[in-house]
């Protein structure tokens, strides 16, 4: 059976599309089958991975509602080894649907487990709140990933998340893990950046990742052509993409990242045949 993996934070932008896009392109690249699944109204996982929601009837909040068999939303995308199911922007009322429901918070639960066996890692970009849906999210999982931005307020709203967490596993899903917290947008330059990193570390202690994401371009821009940042753009836009990874350090890390992911779940390091550009 496959692992469910939640990324999680109540703030926006510390980085969870950035780390549900390429973590699990890092992953499918390891020879490792992925599913995104995007639980964000937003729709920017799919976005990211070159998919307009806009354009497929079958999706996360269709499946949810019963309109759509949970398979007929899943999409490939360019990279192998690496599926979506896309959001909808109609899954912002998702919520007050399901509001008055028998056993609301197994919905998304329940959705995923007939496919759950087809993938070695899911991961369920989650939106910016602490929600009904969020609440799904982390009921369907078996472990929860933190994206902490390295700056002060993203360290505010962490101990509510982790007090969320918990109640989560008391009352709704007992097998809960804390996969870790992962330290994204650091930068080497300013004392703040290493005061967060010093001090998540201190404190989350064997729960904290070693790799640490630095804030970069190419992590940002690569949403922007479609891909994750493991294919660099070459050229003008419309031509070829090449995968030319081992130039960006945005890259690297999250290919680190996932590496150490797996030594954390005591998988070993497949490794797909990569051709890298000249």
């Amino acid at each position: 059976m496959g692992k469910i993996v939640s990324i999680v934070n109540q703030k926006g932008g510390v980085g969870k599309t950035t780390t549900a896009i390429n973590l699990s392109a890092s992953l499918a690249i390891l020879d490792y089958k992925i599913l995104i699944v995007d639980t964000d109204p937003q729709a920017n996982a799919g976005s990211g991975l070159g998919i307009d929601s806009k354009e497929y009837k079958d999706n996360i909040y269709s499946a949810l509602v019963g309109e759509s068999d949970i398979k007929d939303c899943i999409l490939s995308t360019e990279i192998p080894n690496l599926d979506v199911i896309p959001s909808h922007i109609d899954l912002a009322g998702f919520e007050l649907e399901i509001v008055n429901q028998v056993a609301r918070e197994y919905i998304l639960k329940e959705l995923l487990e007939p496919i759950k066996g087809d993938y070695d890692f899911i991961f369920i970009d989650c939106s910016p709140s602490l929600g009904l849906m969020v609440i799904n999210s982390i009921v369907a999982s078996d472990s929860v990933l933190i994206p902490v931005q390295c700056e002060y307020f993203a360290l505010e709203g962490i101990a509510k998340l982790q007090n969320t967490v918990e109640i989560i596993k008391k009352r709704l899903n007992p097998d809960l893990e804390m996969e870790g917290y992962v330290l994204t947008m650091y930068d080497g330059r300013t004392n703040l950046s290493k005061m967060v990193v010093e001090d998540v570390t201190n404190y989350f202690k064997d729960e904290c990742f070693e790799t640490i994401v630095p804030r970069n371009v190419k992590l940002a821009e690569a949403p922007s052509y479609g891909v994750p940042a493991l294919l660099m753009f070459s050229g003008e836009k419309g031509e070829e993409f090449d995968i030319k990874f081992l130039e960006n350090k945005g890259a690297i890390s999250y290919v680190d990242l996932a590496k150490e992911m797996l030594r954390r779940n005591n998988l070993p390091e497949f490794k797909a045949e990569i051709t890298i550009a000249a």
